[in-house]
């Protein structure tokens, strides 16, 4: 499953699925180790302007600033 993090702390991630012959775009920020760890999903959109939109409202950064994980 490809992933895309950003780049300036790593906590904001983008997951795409293959759903039924369509992709599906997750976001999600994960906490940092000292506040307990784990993940919150913050949603999930079916096309990059959904997802474009979705960072804008719940996320300080935006599709320029993510990059493939390694």
């Amino acid at each position: 499953m490809p992933e895309w993090i950003c780049g300036c702390c790593g906590r904001w991630r983008v997951s795409v699925q293959l759903v039924r012959g369509r992709y599906r775009y997750r976001l999600v920020h994960r906490y940092r180790a000292e506040h307990g760890g784990g993940a919150n999903v913050i949603g999930e959109v079916g096309s990059v302007a959904e997802l474009e939109e979705l960072l804008r409202r719940h996320a300080p950064v935006g599709l320029a600033d993510l990059r493939e994980a390694a």
